[in-house]
């Protein structure tokens, strides 16, 4: 959830909340704003939202204060129109825009709702392109006077933010059934999203409200005067859907798509896409008649007759006699059903190339080359570690971690090798069957029922009997939980509070139930980071603990913000936690450790700035210091040798990192820092 200095806004149900934050006082003050249509309108609408992109738009200017209205942004667009209906892009007649769609489930197998198999995502792909470009032939082609190609393509991105292949369809297991808008824009977005100046990210998700479809992030201007860079923060762009419309029913050759009529021919997206680049709804949100030169009713668009309303059904109507005119309700700004739709006018095209010839984001992905695909190898794996979705306590059993095992080799692989180290414990498991590229399996490692929790490599080393052939995506350390933590008897808990203390509560309970430490009722801090909260704990030698953190106004802490994180004496990392919602609970053991795991020198490394666009500065480390940079996932991202007190990051996507820094082979210091 956005937290700024000002305001705080969070999705309960269908409602919007937004909580103020007085500077005088630090009072919080609820207005409310309904996201979903009434039952009427919803009726009209065969029971669905077709979009919520406009209650979403008005959720953000509350939320940042410095986002423009629709009047300034229009104010600033204008110009870069008119320019725009005479000239081509700046990057000539084509642009493509590379795609990454991220599907979220629960742990579902492939195909099994919502956990949509790679046919429906492309066939979304497809569609787009014939209603973006009015492809001939296709149901997006027509011949209407006005109908244009928007000469904007789209393509699934062939590298992934590291540099490796990638088919641009990013699985990923969130644990979670369904999802409400909230904890899709404080949770599912920032946890998920790649650098969006040089992806589209769509998202497929199964929505808590059964109504809704879709909706997306607007754009935003740069150069306003008196205006702030606010286009909705980076970490939530682009736009997200229902994964039962997500794709279209034309191309399902084989059965197995998840869609639902009559929303089921892929204009959902087409739609919600068309928001991305600028289209405002044919009737400008309005339930007026009243015209202009400039505004056409206020979608700003002289080629879209005026509409008093949106339209459900592929029904001839003028809603706006004193404009005489039919309604364009063929056009996919409009809320007719999927069949009816096969339109993007010439005003519409100028708006699209105004804003991706000038919009932030919009103007950097238009150089992107993200689609463009890397020599591939043979025999190429990819390995990544799926989350733990049943909740590890004092009295679980150890859980064998499950990770994805992809071919991104050009041969079908048929055997692969894993070596997995936790805790300096070597195993080695040996996988056969039969993955055609870019298709994957979940393979489940096993563990040694007396396994603890800890830092895990895992390793790909062979692939069809011979050396794998890139292992930067098959060499990866990531934090695994399937297990209790192991923890020293005297250890340091830090934690920092985001603005909002008084909404977390903390407690550290043993296999009793019994509460040792606990801390809550913390004072709120605007606009900056409260302190840092660290204390020492002793703990009893070989008790099992449960640490569980919860925030009351169910947003967890903003990914910008806080974070907890359990340390030795000597600042070795046990235990860390930055993303969850309403509560999170991580489970520790504490024993004696070796020497070796807790005997790092004390040292006084700062690093700086922190939030960082480019450079990472660290001080107090020897020309022989290395570093470890990890995501949110715990997936490793970057790593290299310390060069004269630098490191940069320009390349990593924006959100929040941690960095590990080892001197002569030892953990030495590790932080959370920012990208931004």
């Amino acid at each position: 959830m956005r937290k700024s200095t000002t305001f705080k806004a969070v999705v309960l149900l269908s409602s919007f909340f937004v909580a103020e934050i007085s500077a005088q006082n630090l009072t919080k003050k609820k207005a409310e704003f309904v996201i979903g249509k009434p039952q009427i309108e919803l009726a009209k609408a065969h029971g669905f939202d077709r979009c919520s992109t406009t209650e979403y738009e008005e959720f953000l200017q509350r939320t940042f204060p410095g986002r423009m209205t629709v009047e300034q942004f229009e104010a600033w667009l204008a110009p870069f129109v008119e320019q725009a209906k005479t000239n081509k892009s700046q990057n000539g007649n084509i642009i493509t825009i590379p795609v990454v769609v991220h599907v979220i489930h629960n742990g579902q197998n492939l195909g099994v709702a919502p956990n949509i198999v790679d046919e429906q995502v492309m066939s979304q792909i497809t569609v787009m392109n014939n209603d973006f470009r009015r492809i001939m032939g296709t149901p997006g082609y027509n011949t209407n006077a006005v109908g244009a190609d928007t000469q904007i393509q789209f393509a699934l991105a062939k590298v992934d933010p590291n540099g490796n292949p990638t088919n641009g369809i990013d699985r990923i297991n969130l644990c979670q059934a369904s999802w409400s808008q909230a904890e899709i824009n404080s949770f599912v977005k920032p946890e998920t999203i790649w650098d969006p100046t040089q992806y589209m990210n769509m998202w497929s998700v199964k929505f808590t409200s059964s109504t809704l479809l879709g909706y997306a992030q607007f754009p935003s201007n740069s150069t306003l005067g008196g205006l702030n860079t606010i286009g909705g923060e980076a970490y939530s762009d682009g736009v997200v859907a229902n994964y039962a419309t997500f794709g279209s029913s034309d191309y399902n050759v084989n059965n197995t798509f998840l869609l639902s009529a009559p929303y089921d021919k892929g204009r959902t997206m087409t739609h919600e896409v068309g928001h991305f680049l600028g289209l405002r709804h044919i009737w400008g949100d309005t339930s007026s008649c009243v015209v202009n030169a400039t505004d056409s009713n206020n979608d700003y668009c002289l080629d879209t007759p005026a509409a008093a309303a949106a339209n459900y059904n592929c029904v001839t109507i003028d809603s706006c006699p004193s404009d005489p005119g039919n309604d364009m309700i063929q056009n996919y700004m409009d809320y007719t059903t999927d069949t009816c739709m096969n339109v993007f006018t010439v005003n519409q095209k100028a708006r699209i190339t105004a804003v991706m010839n000038n919009s932030p984001r919009r103007v950097e992905l238009k150089t992107s080359t993200k689609d463009i695909a890397i020599p591939l190898f043979a025999n190429d794996a990819e390995v990544k570690l799926e989350r733990e979705c049943s909740t590890v306590n004092c009295s679980s059993t150890t859980q064998s971690p499950k990770v994805s095992l992809y071919n991104r080799g050009t041969s079908t692989m048929t055997s692969a090798v894993i070596t997995y180290t936790l805790n300096g414990v070597a195993q080695t498991y040996n996988w056969s069957g039969s993955l055609a590229q870019d298709k994957y399996a979940i393979v489940t490692l096993p563990m040694s029922s007396t396994a603890l929790g800890g830092q895990m490599n895992i390793n790909v080393t062979s692939v069809n009997g011979a050396t794998d052939q890139r292992t930067s995506n098959s060499n990866v350390t990531v934090n695994y939980l399937g297990a209790p933590v192991r923890a020293d008897l005297n250890v340091v808990f830090n934690l920092q509070l985001d603005q909002y203390g008084s909404e977390t509560s903390w407690a550290l309970t043993n296999s009793t139930g019994t509460t040792v430490y606990s801390g809550g009722g913390y004072t709120d801090a605007d606009p900056n980071l409260p302190a840092l909260i660290t204390q020492n704990w002793s703990l009893n030698p070989n008790e099992c603990y449960t640490f569980t953190i919860n925030d009351s106004y169910g947003d967890g802490f903003y990914p910008y913000g806080g974070y907890y994180n359990i340390k030795t004496q000597s600042g070795t990392t046990l235990l860390t936690g930055s993303h969850f919602s309403s509560t999170q609970s991580r489970t520790l053991k504490a024993q004696v450790l070796a020497t070796n795991d807790v005997d790092n020198p004390k040292n006084n490394i700062q690093l700086y700035p922190n939030p960082v666009s480019d450079i990472l500065n660290i001080t107090r480390v020897s020309d022989k210091a290395t570093f470890k940079i990890y995501g949110a996932t715990g997936q490793l991202v970057k790593q290299g040798n310390i060069s004269n007190g630098k490191i940069s990051v320009s390349e990593l996507v924006k959100g929040g990192y941690v960095i590990t820094i080892d001197e002569k082979g030892k953990e030495v210091f590790t932080s959370k820092f920012i990208k931004k």
